[in-house]
């Protein structure tokens, strides 16, 4: 595997999986197919009416991308080009490479993988190109990373007879860029040097002009754009606007197909999961290629590269572009949407073969033949399209980007969330919605196979009863409460964790709700025991705006999952959805037993615990991947990690945390290429609150039995004897309802949808956990400042598996264990979620509470330096990370106190005030008087506020009688550059030059 070639190495606290888009797109395309220069010219004014939708520095020049995609326009490369042979019998495409430099010139050697790839698959080179680029007005940033723009023309020898010999021209083509891409990424030379190389494209239909580019730049950068030659009946653009990023030659829009407005928040999911697929792959043509196609996703790329990899792979291998993409970007197909039931086959089809790429998402897509564009399923990033009277239609991210006289105008009409429009230009029409996917759904008889296939497990939890006598015998209400208090100690599990976790939920059937924030210790610096659940903190949508409401928006939001062995992604069969369809993916007892007994799936329970002092964490995470290695050779297609060979305290077995098996199951099948032959379950006792199971998920588990939280409900029932929860049945129920509801929440907070797109997204960064952790389990994770190691994780768990003994040990003259049980029998309160004396620590204590108010309501100054000083001593302990920082003063020695700084070496705090800045909240997201508050102070202080994506009013830009002024000095709206000064600007763009 080489998925992680070509990425960068972590520059800071920079990481550059972190890249995201919101940009402007759109198209311009005559539907009758008819090729002229008026067409690009359109489409280069589309673009530059979209600037406002992409991003540029404070120089004003950098830009941070644009380009355009258009059909090769033969009759001005014949005349550019001696000899160039007839329309689709040749394939060109503009190759970014290294300008000649201090470090040499690297396009001899670049030219020779050139030609041996290509003669390897029997094409020769017809041409290389210089083309010509003026950057005379681009910015500084642009230019120090501007390439040398070639074009490169190649086309088939004749004569030949070999694999590659019966490949079609665009088939050849795509292999011969990913095997040279991949051959350029490897050699020593070239990374050594840094020399990077990038195809914008590469085809016999279409080719992207593209660029770190501001829209109005592109056509001056390539002046071959405004020549009357350059004739086409499709213009594709894109203004990128990246977040958290540096901008990039290479990943300017468009890409080979796609253009992108939004973001793909699984992404790291979606790229794990293709790398997994790999290993299965098979396909008549491609066959002996397969290898120099992989890795399908090209590493160190954004999320919209990534897909525009995913959708050319299946594109390529046959599926036609509406399949595809109905595929990866799929309609809720619920009962609720009432879409017809061949479609809905369809999509629980294509759901048994792969999981969505989820976010919010305005494609516009053009293969050449065939331009149009789609809506994710929630519709968050919409397009509006026009349609002239003379077969002209013109698509945007929003209206306006092209002038029309009423009686000019046919129709107006805007996408609707996960419909497609699509324009054939070979036969000059528009083809509907309900047509492109009546034809992709009647090429195969998928309702058949669907319905032949796909076996559904029977999760009855809602019916109030146990099931089978012998199911009723297995009950949790019936387990002794003894053993189920010695899994709760041993799991770590609190009082509070019963009283406002599992009892809200069992009562209610809803979350329990709390404040937002936490003022604990960070995990990695509590005294406390801590579960490796503690170590992770979720992302967030950094351009979901705004966030899915998952109760408003029931239609969209799915748990459905399937389970079973996944088959060859490049073909299409009926036993691909031979698969088990999991409603709910949380499981009870009872339905982990049904789900092993459904026939045709072969399963293996796993012991998920370790004896202790025998075995250490780490080597029974190693046993646990060889043994899932070792099933799945053997044909186990459900892996069960179960930690209840831990349940009896005499077995001597301490639990394996089950995150840990699951991450390290799921990468250690990955990396063996066996991942896609077996669905990971795991029997744990540990989850019980939200973020337990949506890390689980989020690590790459298909289905989740927390027998655990069911005993401990069980016991709770006992307790309350029918005050608050009337029957185990009613509150496992309840609870598992709860639990549904609030993952549906969880995921819609990062602007997804389907559970199957979250699972194993890694969406989480971790805080506090040592290299050697991440790199076994949760590969792909980000963890800046390192920490607990196996040792250290595993001394926690053995800690709380010594102290369940020692309590059972000493428990003897306690109730027996038929007998009810009080509430809080032998569980510590925990103080997690309140502060408690000898609970976990809290910033927000008694002590500092009363002296932040004692000082607040008497202004006694000294009162408000015995609570800073108190809480500067609790950051200390430490508590957060900042707890770790001091400042090295000049004149300090080591060890001694920090020396003196000369007052008239500290800059004022006037100039000081001048360099802050708030954040981008927008009105609304503010009250009016929250937003002008800030605006007005500071203004008083000479610092800048944010006005956030909306803007605000314009009465609020003069300075009103009494001085006080509510002006945002930065603004984004359709220029951000109103209230900053030149001054500014100049400071800022020297700043951005020395970065």
């Amino acid at each position: 595997m080489e998925h992680g070639e070509g990425e960068q190495c972590p520059r800071g606290l920079y990481r550059r999986e972190n890249e995201h888009d919101s940009c402007g797109i759109g198209f311009v395309a005559d539907i009758r197919g008819r090729k002229s220069h008026d067409i690009l010219k359109r489409g280069l004014e589309v673009l530059e009416r979209m600037e406002h939708r992409g991003a540029e520095s404070a120089d004003n020049k950098t830009g941070d991308g644009s380009g355009v995609l258009m059909q090769i326009p033969h009759a001005c490369y014949k005349r550019l080009i001696p000899g160039l042979p007839e329309p689709g019998s040749y394939g060109t495409g503009l190759f970014f490479v290294p300008k000649p430099g201090e470090k040499g010139d690297f396009f001899p050697l670049i030219n020779k993988y050139v030609e041996d790839t290509a003669a390897g698959l029997g094409l020769g080179v017809l041409a290389w190109r210089d083309v010509p680029t003026d950057n005379a007005d681009i910015g500084i940033i642009a230019a120090s990373a501007e390439p040398a723009v070639k074009q490169l023309v190649l086309a088939p020898k004749h004569g030949g007879n070999t694999a590659a010999d019966r490949l079609g021209i665009e088939m050849r083509l795509y292999v011969f860029r990913k095997k040279l891409e991949k051959a350029l990424r490897r050699d020593e030379t070239l990374r050594r040097a840094g020399a990077k190389t990038y195809f914008p494209s590469f085809s016999s239909k279409t080719i992207v002009y593209k660029g770190m580019l501001m829209p109005k730049q592109l056509k001056d950068y390539y002046p071959e754009l405004k020549d009357e030659g350059m004739e086409t009946a499709v213009a594709l653009i894109h203004s990128r606007f990246s977040t958290n990023t540096f901008p990039d030659w290479p990943l300017a829009q468009p890409f080979r197909i796609v253009s992108h407005n939004g973001e793909i928040n699984t992404i790291k999911g979606n790229r794990f999961w293709m790398a997994a697929r790999e290993a299965l792959f098979s396909h008549a043509e491609l066959g002996p290629f397969l290898g120099d196609i992989c890795p399908v996703i090209e590493p160190g790329r954004s999320d919209s590269a990534s897909f525009d990899n995913a959708l050319e792979l299946l594109v390529m291998t046959g599926r036609s572009l509406p399949q595809a993409l109905m595929m990866l970007i799929p309609e809720a197909w619920n009962d609720r949407n009432p879409i017809p039931d061949e479609l809905k086959a369809f999509y629980e089809y294509s759901a048994c073969m792969m999981e969505p790429w989820d976010g919010p998402a305005s494609m516009v897509f053009c293969d050449g033949r065939y331009v149009g564009g789609t809506l994710d399923r929630n519709g968050l990033r919409p397009s509006r399209y026009t349609i002239t009277r003379d077969k002209l239609i013109v698509m945007g991210s929003e209206t306006g980007v092209q002038d029309f006289r009423p009686d000019e105008v046919e129709f107006k009409g805007r996408l609707l969330p996960g419909k497609l429009l699509l324009v054939d230009l070979e036969e000059g029409r528009i083809i509907p919605d309900d047509d492109v996917k009546r034809e992709v759904v009647r090429a195969r008889p998928y309702g058949e196979w669907v319905s032949k296939n796909v076996t559904t497990l029977d999760q009855g939890h809602g019916d109030g009863g146990a099931g089978t006598p012998e199911e009723a015998a297995s009950l949790p209400s019936v387990l002794p409460v003894r053993d189920i208090l010695f899994m709760e100690h041993s799991t770590g599990y609190t009082r509070e964790d019963r009283d406002r976790l599992l009892l809200p939920m069992a009562e209610y059937g809803q979350e329990p709700t709390s404040s937002m924030g936490t003022d604990t210790p960070l995990a990695v610096f509590s005294e406390k025991s801590q579960r490796v659940y503690a170590y992770f903190k979720q992302l967030f949508a950094q351009v979901t705006n705004p966030p899915i409401d998952s109760i408003r928006e029931d239609l969209v939001m799915t748990l459905t999952s399937f389970a079973g062995p996944q088959l060859n992604l490049l073909e299409e069969t009926g036993a691909h959805c031979r698969r088990i369809k999991v409603v709910s993916p949380i499981l009870t007892v009872r339905e982990l037993d049904r789900l092993k007994a459904i026939p045709g799936f072969k399963n293996e329970v796993l012991d998920a615990s370790f004896p202790v002092g025998k075995e250490t964490l780490e080597a029974a995470l190693d046993r646990l991947v060889s043994e899932s290695i070792r099933a799945v050779g053997d044909g186990v297609s459900l892996i069960v990690l179960s930690d209840r060979p831990a349940l009896s305290p005499d077995a001597g077995r301490c639990a394996v945390p089950a995150l840990l098996a699951v991450g390290a199951v799921h990468h250690g099948l990955i990396k063996a290429g066996l991942r896609m032959k077996a669905s990971i379950i795991v029997e744990t006792a540990e989850p019980r609150e939200i973020m337990h199971y949506a890390l689980l998920f989020g690590y790459g588990v298909d289905l989740i039995a927390p027998y655990g939280a069911l005993y401990s409900i069980a016991l709770i029932c006992r307790c309350y004897d029918g005050k608050r929860l009337k029957s185990y049945m009613e509150a496992e129920t309840q609870y598992i309802k709860g639990l549904q509801k609030a993952m549906l929440k969880v995921i819609s907070k990062m602007g997804t949808s389907t559970l199957r797109s979250y699972r194993g997204a890694q969406i989480f960064e971790a805080i506090g956990l040592g290299e050697e952790v991440i790199e076994k389990c949760f590969r792909g994770t980000v963890s800046r400042i390192g920490g607990a190691g196996f040792a250290e994780l595993e001394a926690e768990a053995v800690s709380r598996y010594r102290e369940a003994l020692a309590v059972r040990e000493n428990s003897c003259d306690k109730p027996a264990a038929d007998e009810p049980v009080p509430a809080d029998f032998l569980l510590e309160d925990g103080g997690q979620y309140r502060w408690r004396r000898y609970g976990e620590k809290h910033a927000w204590n008694p002590e500092t509470i009363y002296l932040l108010q004692w000082a607040a309501r008497t202004g006694d100054y000294g009162k408000f330096k015995k609570f800073t000083a108190l809480a500067d001593e609790l950051n200390r302990s430490p508590h957060v990370i900042r707890g770790l920082l001091d400042f090295a003063l000049p004149g300090s020695v080591e060890g001694g106190p920090p020396g003196p700084v000369p007052l008239e070496e500290v800059e004022p705090a006037e100039s000081l005030m001048r360099r802050f800045t708030t954040g981008a909240m927008s009105l609304g997201s503010l009250s009016k008087e929250a937003h002008e508050t800030i605006a007005q102070t500071m203004n008083a202080i000479g610092s800048r506020s944010n006005s956030g994506e909306g803007g605000e009013p314009s009465e609020r830009f003069e300075k009103r009688a009494d001085g006080s002024w509510f002006r945002s000095a930065i603004k984004q709206v359709a220029s951000a550059r109103f209230g900053v000064t030149s001054e500014y600007l100049a400071n800022a763009a020297e700043l951005q030059i020395k970065i």
